[in-house]
């Protein structure tokens, strides 16, 4: 189960927020039990990229045998 300060991995693109399948986020916020999330994406020097509310499926939890990838932020 998905809780707030949860390392998630988004499962679909995002474009809108400029956003890709795999991009890593912080839960924020839980919604309706665990239904619906808000959650924080960030670069690598901590600015905030997007805050966006999901549903549940759109993010995993960021499993401990996964490695993180780092890409550049395409100007929006």
């Amino acid at each position: 189960m998905i809780k707030e300060l949860d390392t998630v991995v988004l499962s679909r693109d995002l474009p809108e927020h400029g956003l890709k399948r795999g991009d890593i986020g912080a839960v924020v916020h839980c919604y309706k039990g665990g239904e619906a999330f808000e959650v924080e994406f960030i670069t690598g020097q901590g600015e905030t990229v997007a805050v966006v509310s999901l549903n549940s499926e759109d993010v995993r939890l960021m499993q401990a045998k996964e490695i993180l990838h780092a890409r550049e932020l395409l100007a929006a």
